[in-house]
């Protein structure tokens, strides 16, 4: 079990430190478009399946709460939690559907997207991506893998921020720490230091 414990760690760290090599900036890029649009009366519209629903949740309440400070709430809305939408819609249109007519009801230009898919290819993360952009949102996707499907979110983000792993739950332990990082980047440049 020690070796098993020593193995995982070791991994998450390989995880985190390849994505940082390569994409360090675009967390920062990613900060920056969030501050911009909460500054001019944005919002921030998160959403995902799974344990990436469970980290836009996280997300949207670190905004809408706090993360490291007191202070004013900030704009953002998880669209994995409303139940009654995501299952009428579901039933009465398709399951890759859930997050497209909520992104149709609530977004508007000036708002920003952040999709979140491990695999970076699943399809109702697809296309509320492709939908936000045609609407004059800017678009970010929080993805994994080795390579980036050329049929998956890629087409549609203004940022692609991709952990290279093989690895699931590698890629979503970085996946969380790059959702604290940009909640403290927000944070720091909107209220300052803790």
């Amino acid at each position: 079990m020690n070796e098993l414990i020593q193995i995982s760690l070791a991994e998450s760290k390989q995880a985190k430190d390849a994505f940082a090599a390569e994409s360090a900036g675009k967390i920062i890029e990613l900060a920056e478009l969030i501050v911009d649009s909460f500054r001019n009366g944005g919002k921030l519209l998160i959403f995902g399946n799974g344990g990436s629903a469970a980290d836009a949740q996280h997300v949207a309440a670190e905004f809408v709460n706090r993360f490291l400070i007191n202070r004013a709430p900030l704009p953002a809305i998880a669209l994995t939690t409303d139940t009654s939408i995501i299952t009428a819609v579901g039933n009465d249109f398709s399951y890759e559907q859930i997050f497209v007519k909520q992104v149709q009801a609530l977004g508007k230009p000036g708002d920003v997207a952040i999709g979140i898919s491990t695999s970076g290819t699943s399809p109702n993360v697809v296309k509320a991506l492709a939908v936000a952009r045609e609407l004059g949102l800017k678009t970010a996707a929080l993805t994994g893998g080795l390579s980036i499907p050329a049929h998956g979110v890629v087409q549609y983000c203004d940022l692609l921020l991709n952990v290279p792993s093989p690895s699931t739950p590698r890629i979503q332990e970085a996946h969380l720490w790059i959702e604290h990082l940009l909640c403290e980047i927000v944070e720091r440049e909107m209220f300052g230091k803790a």
